[in-house]
Order: C-alpha cells, then structure tokens, then sequence
C-alpha cells in the first residue's frame, strides 16, 4: 500500500521540472496537472518528455484535471462533441507525460431528470472509452463527484458509472461535504469502494451553501486528521488538495498521516 500527498498545480510548462524537484524535497509523491483553463501542455512540446523522466525518477504520480467546461449533458451536440474532445485532448498529452488518470467534472442536470442525464453521460463516457481503446491509450478517465447539487456527480452516480463503463473515478471528499451539507462519513464512503485497488481522491478545506460548494479553503488539520484516521490500509491512494495553498497543505497531510 502507498499513500500519496500531491498539490493540484505544477505550474508553466518552464518551471514544471524544478517544480517537481521541489516537490520531491518536500516528500510530496503525486501531482495533477491543471489544465483547468485549457490544456497549456502540447503533445509536441520539448518539455514533455523532461517532464516524463523526472516525474519517473523522482517517482511523482501525475495526474490531469480537465478544463472546467465540460458537459456531457448538454442539450446541443456540439457542446458534447467538444467536452468529449477536451477530455481526449487531456489523454493524449496525458499519456505523453506519463499520467496515469484524467480527472473531469461530468456534467450538468439542466432541465432533465437524473436517470436521463445519469444515459447520456453514460454515453459519452462509453464513445470515449472506446476511443482510447481504438487510439491504443492507456491512460484512465476518471469522473470526479461534484460539489454542488444542481449538477451531476454524487458519489453513487459516480459509483454507478465506474460499474457500467469500466472507467475509473476520482473521490472528491470536500465535493461531498459541501453536496451533502456536512453529512457524511468518511468511512463509508472509503467502505463503498472497498473493493478497488486504488483510488484517486481530492480533499481541501471548502466553504458551501445550501446548494453546494462555494469555494475551496485552507484544509483545517482537523478535517485532515478525521479523513486520514479511517484511510484503507490495504490500498493505493492519491490525494490531491487544491486549496489556495496546496503544496503546504499537502505537506501538512504528509506529517499528520506519518503521525498516524
């Protein structure tokens, strides 16, 4: 089993490698890559395979998020065409770096029912599948659980979809806090995906309303430790933090879960 702490963020594409050195100083051992705004790395880029070696020989895990705008759900195809092209984009530069997982938000509700929003993410997320498997990519999707309550991404339709479309999934424990208004326990969760090998999770102090997240904080040690206290013994665990701060709040992650 390996647990590892990593910021969300690794910086311009000039300065990734001596920031993962820094990071490697720290004991930090995983590190998503925003592409939040749009995917800033290209397949091409020079730095891609500098990026790859060090990540290896400092043996850093990364990972992706994907841009903020995708909606599998959408009621234009377009909109869809061009979320499920995003998502490829981030595989295939992905896959060059060496990452192992593309971490994405799903999509919106609007004005359709759950069950009909829940096929047609479904859809998407299967004409993706299969196009990794036609461009022989082995890098894993990985649908994220969402913060606020309009939009899809509660953890048993994130379940859900990992059981019907084989794809993997990213926990995101301060998501669920804010969709769920505080009520949740961390153990349960960790016991519903008892059965997986790893998981790919995030957590960051959060703020929220009565309809979901409002924004990320700094992660209190308090939550840390209520989180970190029930972890699986017996798996492989990345966790990303993307407070304001994330590289102290991932160090401070690391010396709690030693303590632990």
């Amino acid at each position: 089993m390996t647990i590892r702490f990593g910021p969300g963020g690794l910086g311009g594409v000039k300065e990734a490698v001596a920031n993962l050195e820094e990071y490697h100083k720290l004991g930090i051992k995983a590190c998503e890559i925003e592409f939040t705004y749009g995917v800033y790395i290209r397949e091409n880029d020079p730095e891609v395979e500098k990026i790859r070696e060090t990540a290896k020989k400092l043996d850093i895990k990364l990972s992706i998020h994907a841009p903020y705008y995708i909606n599998l759900n959408s009621n234009e195809k377009k909109k869809i065409e061009d979320s499920k092209k995003r998502i490829l984009d981030c595989c295939r530069v992905g896959e060059k770096l060496g990452c192992y997982v593309v971490v994405f938000h799903p999509g919106f509700y609007g004005k359709l029912d759950k069950e009909t929003t829940y096929e047609n993410i479904k859809k998407a997320v299967e004409e993706i599948q299969t196009e990794l498997r036609k461009e022989k990519l082995k890098i894993k999707i990985a649908p994220e659980t969402t913060g606020k309550i309009n939009v899809f991404g509660s953890v048993d339709e994130i379940f859900r979809l990992m059981k019907e479309t084989n794809c993997f999934l990213t926990v995101d424990f301060a998501h669920l806090l804010a969709r769920e208004q505080g009520k949740i326990s961390y153990k349960e969760i960790y016991e519903k995906f008892k059965h997986l090998p790893e998981l790919h999770c995030h957590f960051s102090g959060i703020e929220w309303t009565s309809k979901g997240e409002r924004n990320h904080k700094i992660t209190s040690e308090i939550e840390l430790r209520k989180l970190l206290e029930v972890l699986p013994r017996n798996k492989d665990i990345v966790i990303i933090n993307e407070s304001p701060s994330p590289v102290e709040d991932s160090v401070k992650a690391l010396t709690i879960w030693k303590k632990i």
